[in-house]
């Protein structure tokens, strides 16, 4: 399709490990605004990170791909996603508390 846009996803993903007190969460952000996303990110009271973001679809994979790893510092255990409809609710990319 000829002058068709970026397919537009959304997800929702649970980082565990040692992802707290490491900056995760600001170092999310940094990654999702390079990446031209839009969301947020919070820490859980189980000690993981929650992040939802919404974009282009390869940007969200590419954002995932960072999750798997994270800055340095950071021990990442496991990560799930769940793909959710976009909502376009989001105007950037911060932390929810």
């Amino acid at each position: 399709m000829a002058g068709a846009g970026p397919v537009m996803a959304a997800f929702r993903a649970v980082v565990s490990g040692r992802v707290q007190g490491v900056g995760f969460r600001y170092s999310t952000i940094r990654r999702a605004r390079a990446l031209h996303l839009y969301g947020a990110v919070s820490n859980q009271a189980d000690g993981s990170v929650a992040v939802t973001a919404e974009g282009p679809r390869s940007s969200l994979e590419e954002l995932l791909a960072w999750l798997s790893h994270g800055p340095p510092g950071a021990h990442v255990r496991d990560v799930t996603v769940d793909w959710v409809p976009w909502s376009g609710r989001y105007r950037d990319f911060e932390v929810e508390f």
